[in-house]
Protein backbone atom coordinates (compact mmCIF):
# COMPACT_ATOMS: atom_id res chain seq x y z
CA UNK A 1 0.00 0.00 0.00
CA UNK A 2 1.38 3.39 -0.83
CA UNK A 3 0.91 6.03 1.82
CA UNK A 4 0.99 9.93 0.67
CA UNK A 5 1.95 12.10 3.68
CA UNK A 6 0.42 16.14 3.37
CA UNK A 7 3.65 18.37 2.86
CA UNK A 8 3.14 21.61 4.55
CA UNK A 9 1.99 24.05 1.98
CA UNK A 10 -0.81 21.98 0.81
CA UNK A 11 -4.39 24.17 1.42
CA UNK A 12 -6.94 23.16 3.78
CA UNK A 13 -10.76 23.62 2.59
CA UNK A 14 -10.75 26.01 5.70
CA UNK A 15 -8.76 28.11 2.89
CA UNK A 16 -10.71 28.16 -0.07
CA UNK A 17 -13.56 28.33 -1.76
CA UNK A 18 -16.27 26.29 -3.83
CA UNK A 19 -14.32 23.53 -6.28
CA UNK A 20 -18.04 24.10 -8.30
CA UNK A 21 -16.76 26.95 -10.22
CA UNK A 22 -13.86 24.60 -11.30
CA UNK A 23 -16.06 21.75 -12.17
CA UNK A 24 -19.03 23.95 -13.83
CA UNK A 25 -16.43 25.45 -15.84
CA UNK A 26 -14.96 22.41 -17.61
CA UNK A 27 -18.09 20.87 -17.80
CA UNK A 28 -19.25 23.89 -19.94
CA UNK A 29 -16.67 23.61 -22.38
CA UNK A 30 -17.06 19.85 -22.79
CA UNK A 31 -20.93 20.96 -23.13
CA UNK A 32 -20.02 23.42 -26.46
CA UNK A 33 -17.71 20.91 -28.20
CA UNK A 34 -14.17 23.41 -27.15
CA UNK A 35 -10.87 22.04 -25.72
CA UNK A 36 -9.61 24.74 -23.13
CA UNK A 37 -7.05 25.69 -25.41
CA UNK A 38 -9.94 26.65 -28.02
CA UNK A 39 -12.10 28.98 -25.85
CA UNK A 40 -11.68 32.23 -24.62
CA UNK A 41 -12.48 34.21 -21.39
CA UNK A 42 -12.17 37.92 -20.38
CA UNK A 43 -12.87 39.11 -24.40
CA UNK A 44 -9.79 37.42 -25.60
CA UNK A 45 -9.97 35.87 -28.73
CA UNK A 46 -6.32 34.32 -28.94
CA UNK A 47 -3.70 32.49 -26.59
CA UNK A 48 -0.16 31.90 -27.24
CA UNK A 49 0.69 28.82 -24.53
CA UNK A 50 -1.78 26.36 -25.69
CA UNK A 51 0.79 23.79 -25.65
CA UNK A 52 0.12 20.43 -22.90
CA UNK A 53 -3.99 21.02 -22.27
CA UNK A 54 -5.63 19.57 -20.60
CA UNK A 55 -3.20 19.17 -17.57
CA UNK A 56 -2.41 16.31 -15.17
CA UNK A 57 -2.39 16.74 -11.84
CA UNK A 58 1.13 17.06 -9.84
CA UNK A 59 0.10 14.75 -7.08
CA UNK A 60 2.43 17.02 -4.71
CA UNK A 61 0.33 19.50 -5.21
CA UNK A 62 -2.93 18.55 -5.76
CA UNK A 63 -6.34 20.65 -6.12
CA UNK A 64 -8.38 17.53 -5.44
CA UNK A 65 -11.35 18.87 -3.88
CA UNK A 66 -10.00 21.43 -2.66
CA UNK A 67 -12.02 24.67 -3.07
CA UNK A 68 -9.90 27.82 -4.78
CA UNK A 69 -10.41 31.33 -5.48
CA UNK A 70 -13.35 31.78 -8.12
CA UNK A 71 -11.80 32.09 -12.08
CA UNK A 72 -14.23 35.38 -11.73
CA UNK A 73 -12.18 36.78 -8.83
CA UNK A 74 -8.69 36.12 -9.80
CA UNK A 75 -9.55 37.11 -13.77
CA UNK A 76 -10.81 40.50 -12.28
CA UNK A 77 -8.83 41.61 -9.80
CA UNK A 78 -5.37 42.14 -10.85
CA UNK A 79 -2.13 44.03 -10.40
CA UNK A 80 -1.05 45.23 -13.99
CA UNK A 81 0.34 48.53 -14.82
CA UNK A 82 1.22 47.93 -18.15
CA UNK A 83 -2.72 48.05 -18.77
CA UNK A 84 -4.19 50.41 -16.29
CA UNK A 85 -3.80 51.05 -11.88
CA UNK A 86 -7.15 50.01 -11.49
CA UNK A 87 -7.55 46.71 -10.28
CA UNK A 88 -10.03 45.93 -13.24
CA UNK A 89 -8.55 47.77 -15.60
CA UNK A 90 -6.70 45.06 -16.90
CA UNK A 91 -9.31 42.55 -18.06
CA UNK A 92 -10.81 45.27 -20.13
CA UNK A 93 -7.46 47.13 -21.60
CA UNK A 94 -5.55 43.99 -21.99
CA UNK A 95 -8.04 43.02 -24.36
CA UNK A 96 -8.39 46.10 -26.51
CA UNK A 97 -5.92 44.66 -29.57
CA UNK A 98 -2.77 43.55 -27.63
CA UNK A 99 -2.50 39.73 -28.38
CA UNK A 100 -0.16 37.26 -26.58
CA UNK A 101 -0.08 34.96 -29.79
CA UNK A 102 2.09 34.50 -31.63
CA UNK A 103 4.95 34.90 -28.65
CA UNK A 104 8.82 34.35 -29.13
CA UNK A 105 11.01 33.48 -25.95
CA UNK A 106 14.31 34.68 -25.78
CA UNK A 107 16.67 33.03 -23.21
CA UNK A 108 20.53 34.58 -23.25
CA UNK A 109 23.20 35.50 -21.17
CA UNK A 110 25.67 33.15 -19.32
CA UNK A 111 23.93 29.87 -20.62
CA UNK A 112 25.44 27.31 -22.92
CA UNK A 113 21.96 26.92 -25.00
CA UNK A 114 21.02 30.27 -26.15
CA UNK A 115 17.55 30.69 -27.93
CA UNK A 116 14.76 31.97 -29.45
CA UNK A 117 11.86 29.70 -29.16
CA UNK A 118 7.80 30.05 -29.61
CA UNK A 119 5.75 29.27 -26.67
CA UNK A 120 5.05 26.57 -27.38
CA UNK A 121 8.17 24.97 -28.49
CA UNK A 122 9.50 25.76 -25.32
CA UNK A 123 6.60 24.02 -23.71
CA UNK A 124 7.16 20.51 -25.17
CA UNK A 125 10.69 20.92 -24.62
CA UNK A 126 10.76 21.12 -20.70
CA UNK A 127 8.05 18.78 -20.75
CA UNK A 128 4.52 19.87 -20.80
CA UNK A 129 2.54 21.42 -18.23
CA UNK A 130 1.00 20.67 -14.95
CA UNK A 131 -1.61 21.36 -12.05
CA UNK A 132 -0.16 22.81 -9.09
CA UNK A 133 -2.71 24.78 -6.56
CA UNK A 134 -0.49 27.92 -4.74
CA UNK A 135 -1.05 30.75 -1.87
CA UNK A 136 -0.99 34.04 -3.91
CA UNK A 137 -0.04 37.14 -1.49
CA UNK A 138 -0.01 40.56 -2.61
CA UNK A 139 2.37 43.34 -1.01
CA UNK A 140 -0.63 45.48 -0.61
CA UNK A 141 -1.60 42.75 1.92
CA UNK A 142 -4.63 41.10 0.12
CA UNK A 143 -4.50 37.13 -0.70
CA UNK A 144 -5.77 34.64 -3.20
CA UNK A 145 -5.41 30.65 -3.65
CA UNK A 146 -4.76 30.28 -7.28
CA UNK A 147 -4.86 27.08 -9.26
CA UNK A 148 -2.28 27.69 -11.57
CA UNK A 149 -0.93 25.53 -14.79
CA UNK A 150 2.65 25.57 -15.94
CA UNK A 151 6.05 24.21 -15.18
CA UNK A 152 9.10 24.37 -13.31
CA UNK A 153 11.09 27.21 -13.66
CA UNK A 154 14.21 24.50 -13.04
CA UNK A 155 12.73 23.06 -16.22
CA UNK A 156 14.01 25.99 -18.23
CA UNK A 157 17.21 26.11 -15.98
CA UNK A 158 18.40 23.45 -17.12
CA UNK A 159 17.30 23.67 -20.88
CA UNK A 160 19.48 26.82 -21.19
CA UNK A 161 23.10 25.46 -18.98
CA UNK A 162 23.61 28.42 -17.75
CA UNK A 163 27.51 28.47 -16.98
CA UNK A 164 29.07 28.43 -13.48
CA UNK A 165 29.72 31.76 -13.63
CA UNK A 166 25.87 32.67 -13.63
CA UNK A 167 24.32 33.41 -10.68
CA UNK A 168 20.69 35.07 -11.34
CA UNK A 169 17.90 35.10 -13.71
CA UNK A 170 16.63 38.48 -14.96
CA UNK A 171 13.17 38.12 -16.22
CA UNK A 172 12.05 40.98 -18.95
CA UNK A 173 8.67 41.56 -19.94
CA UNK A 174 7.06 42.61 -23.45
CA UNK A 175 7.33 46.15 -24.94
CA UNK A 176 4.42 47.05 -26.86
CA UNK A 177 3.55 51.09 -25.98
CA UNK A 178 1.39 51.28 -29.20
CA UNK A 179 -1.12 48.86 -27.69
CA UNK A 180 -0.43 49.03 -24.19
CA UNK A 181 -1.80 52.29 -22.84
CA UNK A 182 0.28 51.83 -19.59
CA UNK A 183 3.61 52.04 -21.47
CA UNK A 184 2.76 55.23 -22.70
CA UNK A 185 2.73 56.63 -19.26
CA UNK A 186 5.67 57.18 -16.92
CA UNK A 187 4.23 55.09 -14.03
CA UNK A 188 7.29 52.77 -14.16
CA UNK A 189 10.28 52.37 -15.96
CA UNK A 190 8.85 50.27 -18.89
CA UNK A 191 9.70 46.88 -19.61
CA UNK A 192 8.78 45.69 -16.44
CA UNK A 193 12.07 43.55 -14.98
CA UNK A 194 12.33 41.06 -11.85
CA UNK A 195 14.85 39.06 -11.10
CA UNK A 196 15.83 35.79 -8.85
CA UNK A 197 19.04 34.52 -7.33
CA UNK A 198 19.88 31.33 -9.22
CA UNK A 199 19.37 29.14 -6.54
CA UNK A 200 15.70 30.43 -5.94
CA UNK A 201 14.77 29.78 -9.54
CA UNK A 202 15.66 26.28 -8.94
CA UNK A 203 13.43 25.21 -5.77
CA UNK A 204 10.78 23.01 -6.45
CA UNK A 205 7.81 25.64 -5.50
CA UNK A 206 9.07 28.61 -8.15
CA UNK A 207 6.88 27.72 -11.26
CA UNK A 208 6.22 29.68 -14.52
CA UNK A 209 2.81 29.41 -15.10
CA UNK A 210 1.00 28.81 -18.61
CA UNK A 211 -2.33 29.05 -17.42
CA UNK A 212 -5.21 28.74 -14.73
CA UNK A 213 -8.33 26.72 -14.00
CA UNK A 214 -6.84 24.52 -16.56
CA UNK A 215 -7.12 27.03 -19.10
CA UNK A 216 -4.61 29.09 -20.97
CA UNK A 217 -3.56 31.85 -19.01
CA UNK A 218 -6.00 34.94 -19.95
CA UNK A 219 -4.52 38.20 -21.06
CA UNK A 220 -4.94 39.92 -17.87
CA UNK A 221 -3.19 37.25 -15.37
CA UNK A 222 0.10 37.75 -17.35
CA UNK A 223 -0.07 35.24 -20.73
CA UNK A 224 1.31 33.55 -21.77
CA UNK A 225 4.20 33.00 -19.57
CA UNK A 226 4.26 34.60 -15.97
CA UNK A 227 6.22 33.96 -12.83
CA UNK A 228 4.67 32.19 -9.75
CA UNK A 229 7.21 32.24 -6.49
CA UNK A 230 4.31 31.70 -3.97
CA UNK A 231 6.68 32.38 -1.01
CA UNK A 232 7.40 36.10 -2.08
CA UNK A 233 4.89 38.96 -2.73
CA UNK A 234 3.12 39.01 -5.75
CA UNK A 235 5.22 41.84 -7.39
CA UNK A 236 8.07 39.49 -7.82
CA UNK A 237 5.41 37.58 -10.22
CA UNK A 238 6.68 39.61 -13.80
CA UNK A 239 3.84 38.28 -16.67
CA UNK A 240 4.21 38.22 -20.46
CA UNK A 241 7.79 37.07 -20.53
CA UNK A 242 9.74 37.73 -23.07
CA UNK A 243 13.27 37.23 -22.13
CA UNK A 244 15.12 35.40 -19.56
CA UNK A 245 18.68 36.40 -18.99
CA UNK A 246 21.27 34.54 -16.73
CA UNK A 247 23.61 36.68 -15.46
CA UNK A 248 26.41 37.47 -13.13
CA UNK A 249 25.20 40.35 -10.93
CA UNK A 250 21.92 40.80 -9.29
CA UNK A 251 19.57 42.44 -11.63
CA UNK A 252 17.76 46.12 -10.52
CA UNK A 253 14.17 44.41 -10.37
CA UNK A 254 11.10 47.71 -11.40
CA UNK A 255 9.57 48.07 -8.15
CA UNK A 256 13.37 48.63 -6.65
CA UNK A 257 14.21 50.98 -8.66
CA UNK A 258 11.14 53.03 -8.09
CA UNK A 259 10.78 53.12 -4.55
CA UNK A 260 13.89 50.87 -3.07
CA UNK A 261 12.86 51.84 0.54
CA UNK A 262 9.04 50.13 -0.19
CA UNK A 263 10.42 47.45 -2.41
CA UNK A 264 13.25 44.87 -2.07
CA UNK A 265 14.62 42.51 -4.17
CA UNK A 266 13.85 39.51 -2.25
CA UNK A 267 10.53 40.47 -1.34
CA UNK A 268 9.93 37.37 0.66
CA UNK A 269 6.36 37.01 2.69
CA UNK A 270 7.27 38.44 5.78
CA UNK A 271 5.10 39.60 8.56
CA UNK A 272 7.41 40.98 11.08
CA UNK A 273 8.54 43.54 8.68
CA UNK A 274 6.02 46.36 7.58
CA UNK A 275 5.81 48.08 4.40
CA UNK A 276 6.74 51.55 5.28
CA UNK A 277 2.82 52.61 4.77
CA UNK A 278 0.91 49.69 5.92
CA UNK A 279 1.64 46.46 8.29
CA UNK A 280 2.04 42.75 6.43
CA UNK A 281 0.60 41.17 9.42
CA UNK A 282 -2.62 40.02 8.06
CA UNK A 283 -3.94 39.95 5.12
CA UNK A 284 -7.79 40.12 3.26
CA UNK A 285 -8.73 37.34 1.66
CA UNK A 286 -9.76 37.61 -1.64
CA UNK A 287 -13.32 36.39 -2.38
CA UNK A 288 -14.27 36.41 1.40
CA UNK A 289 -16.36 39.58 1.38
CA UNK A 290 -15.20 42.71 2.97
CA UNK A 291 -16.94 41.69 6.36
CA UNK A 292 -14.75 39.00 6.34
CA UNK A 293 -12.06 38.76 9.52
CA UNK A 294 -8.97 39.60 7.76
CA UNK A 295 -6.27 36.24 8.34
CA UNK A 296 -3.12 36.14 9.76
CA UNK A 297 -0.04 36.05 7.04
CA UNK A 298 2.11 33.01 7.30
CA UNK A 299 6.06 33.25 7.05
CA UNK A 300 7.27 33.00 3.50
CA UNK A 301 3.11 32.44 2.82
CA UNK A 302 2.72 29.33 4.36
CA UNK A 303 6.22 27.74 2.76
CA UNK A 304 8.50 28.50 5.21
CA UNK A 305 9.58 25.07 5.80
CA UNK A 306 10.02 24.77 2.50
CA UNK A 307 12.13 27.54 1.43
CA UNK A 308 13.73 29.28 4.68
CA UNK A 309 17.23 27.36 4.47
CA UNK A 310 17.58 29.51 0.66
CA UNK A 311 18.35 32.18 3.26
CA UNK A 312 20.41 30.81 6.03
CA UNK A 313 22.55 33.58 7.59
CA UNK A 314 20.57 36.28 5.32
CA UNK A 315 19.16 39.46 7.30
CA UNK A 316 15.84 39.30 6.31
CA UNK A 317 15.07 43.17 7.48
CA UNK A 318 17.39 44.18 5.48
CA UNK A 319 17.06 42.41 2.60
CA UNK A 320 13.08 42.61 2.54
Amino acid sequence: MHLRFKKEWELPESAVTPESYYRKRREFLKTVGLGVAGWAFGGSSLFAATGGFPTKLNPNYPPGDLKVTPYEFITSYNNFYEFGLEKDEPKVNANKGWKSEPWTVEIAGEVRNPMKIDVNDLIAKVGGIEQRVYRHRCVEAWSMVVPWDGFPLAKLVALADPKAEAKFLRMTTFFDPKNVPGQRTDALDWPYVEGLRLDEANHELAFIATGIYGEPIPNQNGAPLRLVVPWKYGFKGVKSIVKFEFTTRQPRNTWNVMAPREYGFYANVNPTVAHPRWSQATERVIGAGFRAVRQDTLMFNGYEKQVAGLYAGLDLRKNY
